[in-house]
């Protein structure tokens, strides 16, 4: 089976990062990875399948957090290897910037761990692409100082994504903004992914464990791509996502990606442009909350 390979895309050009949560084991990665390889391969758009080796956040000590960092690897190269996908996975400590990035093609900075400076910068140097997921605590303008860390060590234009993943609002829950998609988009001279499945998620709603409102990921994703300032989504997805060991309440099925990226993919290539408040404004020129 011949993939889609996505090593160097277009900026602007329709991608999507899924997989599951964590790696359960080689077996459930592994079918994941293959279902998701000829799922987007019909789709005719390109995957970068992400899968975290450890998940160092978790709201309970008893949770699940996945194989570890020399196992998870050799996992995701045995993925990359045998189907040809690109790989993401996330890092939260300085030390692994280096290991994960003789595998993984791109790096994630947690939304929870995007001001720690030190790990921005030993990712920086790996000179591989970067995921930076903006904080539940930031603004979106907030993004540029994240960016501009990575830049002071890898200036590299298009090597850094910034990801929009839901607000803190209140207790338990999470809010999008959309207007920060476009916002993100002009102050940071980034591509702009938006996190469907993460969005959704009721953090530590479950007391000792995350809940979430599934339900609302296609309405989120196509709001996000309506926009016009997204260049890729971001979910999570499993096979039988009742099963998954981590984020159960927020997966897609893989069973209905394929009526969702048709739908997707349409919808971007639809609105696909500068990002603009549709006002023919320049959203960066908007006032911020603090000047009006």
């Amino acid at each position: 089976m011949e993939t889609v390979r996505t090593a160097q895309i277009h900026p602007r050009s329709f991608f999507c990062i899924a997989g599951p949560c964590v790696i359960e084991s080689r077996s459930a990665a592994l079918r994941c990875a293959r279902m998701l390889a000829d799922i987007f391969q019909a789709a005719a758009i390109p995957l970068y399948f992400k899968a975290s080796f450890d998940k160092a956040n978790r709201t309970s000590a008893a949770s699940f957090r996945g194989p570890g960092l020399s196992e998870g690897l050799e996992i995701l190269a045995e993925i990359k290897a045998t189907l040809g996908l690109p790989v993401l996975t996330d890092i939260h400590e300085p030390w692994q910037a280096e290991p994960v990035a003789r595998v993984a093609d791109v790096l994630q900075i947690p939304a929870l761990l995007c001001r720690q400076t030190d790990l921005i910068t030993a990712a920086a140097a790996t000179g591989a692409q970067l995921h930076l997921k903006k904080g539940q605590f930031l603004a979106p303008w907030d993004m540029d100082n994240v960016v501009n860390k990575a830049r002071a060590v890898a200036p590299v234009a298009g090597r850094i994504w910034v990801c929009e993943r839901g607000t803190a609002f209140g207790y338990n829950n999470l809010v999008v903004d959309m207007r920060s998609l476009p916002i993100m988009a002009q102050t940071t001279g980034c591509p702009v992914v938006f996190d469907a499945t993460h969005s959704v998620q009721l953090p530590g709603g479950l007391g000792s464990s995350s809940g979430g409102q599934p339900e609302f990921v296609p309405a989120l994703a196509q709001a996000a791509l309506a926009t016009g300032a997204v260049s890729g989504l971001f979910f999570e997805t499993h096979p039988e996502p009742a099963t998954a060991r981590c984020d159960a309440h927020t997966m897609l099925p893989c069973a209905a990606l394929p009526a969702l990226l048709a739908r997707w993919k349409a919808l971007h290539a639809l609105v696909s442009g500068p990002a603009t408040t549709g006002t023919g404004l320049a959203v960066a020129n908007a006032p911020r909350p603090w000047t009006t």
